[in-house]
């Protein structure tokens, strides 16, 4: 099957995934939820957007100078804002068509800065296996922090592959939990070795390649502390931006920043599901509030869109803008550049 079509073929599979989960979040709300739902949002601290928005976009601002950093080994030294809006301009990309937009942002650097695409791909591969380092720590912060919320449904749902009839811990259920387990992970081994030449394989093979070189590869990097600095900024952001976002419902307020912790969490897988986190990301963020008490179908689905859309916002208003201005900035900068080049 040729290229195209599979593309095609995988923007229509993960645009109906998205879809399925919007369906998900709505399907149960009744016509006394959608009044509960506007009532909310008519007395909810909607002056809150324009800060969570803010700190959202300084993430990502933040996010374009730690790329740049990673480039410096490589002898890359492009303007703060040719990176800031490739990145920008790659999230609007991803938001349509998931994964395009890495090749995007690489792609239009290259053009307007001296820089190869391949060379800058291997950036993106170390970006993106220390942001999943970084989900795990903020999960296992969540677990420790917020355990009973999270932690009790998720145990609940899986007690039973471990307890026998009378609720008990099973050691033979155990037992065999831990061999299949093995087993499943010796039988990956094997399928890899065994059809390494798959076209699949490969690609997975690549994925697990790229992250593991992506992390060898940061001892390479020369301003290893503001590295750090911008990764643990970006993250605050994050972190500071969801949270506004449940001060701005009077019902949520109270959860604080460790509710901000489970829900940065759990929206950030969401937004891995599907492009942009669609329907994915909201009812994700309803079901846990549920888990805190909160009715899903009114709060839940209200604060999930709510910070779902301001997040979407961050992507459409700074994509565009950065779009619409980049030619003009790097026409600017050429004509300066041979005016001081000139005699």
């Amino acid at each position: 099957m040729k290229k195209p079509v599979l593309t095609i073929l995988q923007y229509l599979f993960y645009l109906g995934l998205g879809l399925f989960f919007v369906w998900l979040s709505v399907k149960d709300i009744g016509a006394g939820d959608w009044a509960a739902i506007k009532a909310a949002i008519g007395r909810s601290r909607q002056w809150l957007v324009f800060p969570a928005f803010c700190l959202l976009l300084l993430a990502h601002y933040s996010r374009a100078l730690r790329w740049k950093i990673l480039m410096e080994p490589l002898g890359y030294h492009p303007s703060n804002f040719n990176v800031f809006a490739a990145v920008m301009i790659g999230y609007l990309v991803n938001a349509a068509v998931p994964r395009l937009g890495e090749v995007m942002k690489c792609t239009l650097l290259a053009r307007y800065e001296k820089t190869r695409v391949d060379k800058l791909v291997g950036t993106i591969v170390m970006e993106r296996a220390v942001d999943v380092i970084c989900l795990a720590v903020a999960f296992a912060a969540a677990l420790v922090f917020q355990g009973e919320i999270i932690g009790k449904p998720i145990a609940e749902r899986f007690s039973g592959l471990v307890q026998d009839g009378s609720g008990q811990l099973s050691v033979v259920k155990v037992l065999v939990l831990l061999l299949i387990v093995a087993g499943g992970i010796g039988l990956v081994l094997f399928l890899l070795r065994r059809f390494g030449h798959v076209n699949f394989v490969v690609k997975m093979k690549g994925v697990f390649a790229g992250i593991g070189h992506g992390l060898s590869s940061i001892r390479f990097i020369r301003q290893k502390g503001a590295f750090l600095l911008h990764t643990l900024l970006i993250w605050s952001l994050y972190l500071s931006g969801t949270t506004m976002g449940l001060y701005a419902f009077v019902e949520t307020s109270h959860l604080g920043v460790n509710g901000g912790l489970t829900t940065l969490v759990l929206g950030s897988l969401g937004m891995v599901l599907t492009p942009g986190g669609i329907g994915a990301y909201p009812l994700l963020v309803g079901k846990l509030m549920k888990w805190y008490g909160l009715p899903e179908n009114t709060i839940g689905v209200a604060l999930g869109w709510l910070l779902w859309t301001v997040q979407t916002l961050v992507t459409l208003v700074g994509g565009l803008l950065c779009f619409a201005y980049l030619s003009h900035h790097n026409k600017n900068r050429r004509h300066e550049s041979s005016r001081i080049v000139a005699p």
